[in-house]
């Protein structure tokens, strides 16, 4: 038998290789976790027979996706949404439910009739009924912020939808352990958990909010990042503790405990903080979720899991698409929600974990049920690359609108020379737009929310709903006559497709692109980016020009500083200091200053920076600070002294070799 530690390893190695294998192939992590999980299962290599505590470490995974839930809890976001969450969302719960209940009733029917048994009781039916009405929040969440479209008419019902399936969750959680009860105490059981459910949820809610924003600004004042990771896990933790002690479930304790923080200022921090946490121990549930499937199981009914796969897919993008016409949806835009929400979620394996541990499910039907619910995960990918032509073909509307669409970009845009194509209309490509309308620069703004368009439009702007990383919306906007694009959202992987598409078919046409800090500055230039501007150095070279405008430096000699920083493509400004809150994976990865003193011992001593070459390791020298003091740029002939202080810029690991290389040799 393996120890504790092997397994852990062993699970380790597997998540590793999954999820390299999933990225490789540009699929979520999470079926690299199921399918690991299936191969060093106990039905296929056997390399995990007895998962023990790492399956008690995995149940962690639940809680802390509960927790991450409820800190998206948000009471203006569901007010902003209530005609999707609570009308099309409750709607594609509820009756998804009702039809588990209501088919096996007919089947077991059926049953009776042919004088057999079906072996399905009414409680079973629900629990399947609620695994089957989940989606992937994390699959679909990933798929369409990479496609851009979170904003659009079909991207908002699907993130409704997903939202009252997650806060369906919890209702569920309280319902399944109350379903296993006899059925003589059934009710009692059921009204006691809800009673239970409710007077702790109103006493946590009354004062939790006020107690848990005093105790988070007295842990924060101790400034210490470990003592608030530690806490972090105590409330979460002990929370889901005080909630099982209750009869109820961990994971519910969890989802309250992110409540609770989601109304403090700490919620970003926590979200930052938590992450790695979740991330990992949500890996380790989704493997132990797949060690549970029988291959051979799955082989001997295959024509089960083949239909349990396919029909459920039909049924809910059949239901989903006649929900989302009901409340108003176009066509096409109702055929993309239910095609988007089609496949199970991950949190139908929670439930049916759940299920089994309260013996609600019999294991017979584990694998097959959850072998389909895989297998509609890994089709997800696949249904919303192909979704366009899939609605196209199913409604010639749709394919009318999308012309339409063109159709009024391509009117607004039809006049238009030498104008420029501004990508995206947030608060960056207005303030853009009024700059250009005094100097009588034409301009063609494309967007993908519609209720700013519209209102734009309204008030008389050029903008028009489109897609800035699709070839025909740029096309449309007439790019091969334009003066030049800026796109103006912060968004790298969607502004390398707009690179990409204007060198190929407008490749005189400068390209602007806006972003956060200098990490992908090179990546964005190389990709044929006429300019970058960096947000986070351009605002603290307006900071610093302010500042030496303040102290009585000239002006004339502020604005040569500013200008001779930008020409030098923001090099002066590049790098910084590293300090102790420096330390997350963004920071790591981007340029940072680093001093080194030469002491009366250093390897370089006598030696010349031209001979030292540190550009050979992806370091440049910046300054140089002699021993007498003076401060002297650095030139390749500088003979290096005892006392001399060097400024290097580079990444940490070019730094640490050209640290090495000045004082050992």
């Amino acid at each position: 038998m393996a120890s504790t530690l092997e397994l852990v390893l062993l699970y380790l190695v597997a998540a590793v290789a999954g999820v390299v294998a999933c990225r490789s192939m540009r699929l979520p992590p999470m079926l690299g976790y199921l399918v690991v999980g299936v191969v060093i299962g106990p039905h296929a290599l056997a390399l995990a027979k007895d998962a023990g505590g790492v399956s008690y470490l995995a149940e962690f995974g639940v809680v802390f996706l509960m927790f991450v839930i409820g800190l998206e809890f948000n009471l203006p976001k569901l007010r902003s949404m209530r005609t999707l969450v609570f009308g099309l969302g409750l709607s594609q719960v509820a009756l998804t439910m009702v039809a588990a209940v209501a088919g096996n009733a007919a089947l077991t029917l059926v049953f009776m009739l042919l004088g057999k048994r079906s072996g399905l009781s009414w409680q079973t039916a629900v629990v399947l009924g609620g695994a089957l009405a989940m989606s992937s929040t994390a699959i679909l969440g990933k798929l369409m912020a990479e496609r851009l479209e979170l904003e659009t008419e079909h991207g908002r019902r699907v993130m409704g939808v997903l939202l009252f399936q997650d806060l369906a969750v919890v209702p569920l959680l309280v319902l399944i352990p109350a379903l296993s009860a006899s059925p003589e105490v059934l009710l009692r059981e059921l009204a006691f958990a809800t009673a239970k459910a409710g007077v702790l949820l109103a006493v946590l809610l009354v004062g939790g909010q006020r107690a848990m924003r005093w105790w988070l600004t007295l842990v924060a004042r101790r400034k210490s990042p470990e003592l608030f990771v530690l806490n972090l896990l105590l409330v979460t933790l002990g929370l889901s503790w005080l909630t099982e002690h209750f009869g109820l479930s961990l994971a519910l304790g969890a989802f309250i405990a992110g409540m609770l923080i989601a109304e403090t200022e700490y919620k970003h921090q926590v979200e930052t903080d938590i992450r790695p946490f979740h991330d990992v121990l949500l890996g380790l549930f989704f493997i132990t979720i797949g060690m549970k499937l029988d291959m051979s199981l799955v082989a001997a009914h295959w024509g089960l899991v083949l239909a349990l796969a396919v029909l459920p897919v039909l049924f809910k993008f059949a239901l989903v698409t006649v929900l989302a016409r009901v409340f108003g949806a176009p066509a096409g835009v109702a055929l993309r929600t239910g095609l988007y929400l089609a496949q199970a979620g991950e949190f139908g394996f929670v439930l049916l974990a759940l299920a089994r541990q309260h013996e609600l499910l019999q294991p017979r039907l584990e694998s097959p049920i959850l072998a389909s619910m895989v297998l509609s995960m890994i089709a997800t990918p696949f249904i919303v690359m192909y979704s366009n032509r899939i609605v196209m073909r199913l409604s010639s509307t749709d394919w009318l609108m999308q012309a339409a669409a063109l159709t009024t970009i391509a009117k607004k845009s039809i006049h238009s020379e030498a104008h420029v194509i501004i990508c995206g209309y947030g608060r960056s490509g207005q303030n853009l737009a009024r700059l250009l309308e005094p100097e009588k620069i034409p301009y063609m703004a494309l967007d993908l929310d519609p209720d700013r368009v519209r209102q734009a439009a309204a008030a008389g702007q050029s903008v028009v709903f489109g897609d800035a990383a699709k070839l025909r919306s740029l096309m449309a906007a007439g790019l091969a006559r334009a003066s030049a694009v800026v796109v103006t959202y912060h968004d790298t992987a969607s502004a390398l497709k707009i690179l990409r598409l204007a060198r190929e078919h407008a490749p005189k046409v400068p390209v602007v692109i806006r972003t956060i800090d200098d990490t992908d500055l090179e990546l964005l230039r190389n990709a044929g980016a006429t300019e970058v501007v960096p947000e986070a150095i351009e605002g603290s070279l307006m900071l610093a020009s302010h500042a030496l405008a303040l102290v009585g430096v000239p002006m004339r000699r502020v604005i040569r500083l500013t200008q001779d920083a930008r020409n030098e493509r923001y090099g002066l400004l590049r790098g910084y200091f590293h300090g102790a809150d420096d330390d997350g994976v963004e920071e790591r990865q981007q340029a940072r200053l680093l001093t080194v003193s030469l002491p009366a011992a250093a390897a370089s001593l006598g030696r010349s920076l031209g001979e030292l070459a540190l550009h050979a390791v992806g370091v440049e020298v910046v300054s140089v600070r002699l021993g007498s003091g003076q401060v002297v740029r650095a030139d390749e002939g500088l003979v290096l002294g005892a006392g001399d202080t060097l400024v290097l810029a580079g990444l940490p690991e070019a730094l640490s070799l050209a640290e090495e290389k000045l004082l050992k040799g």
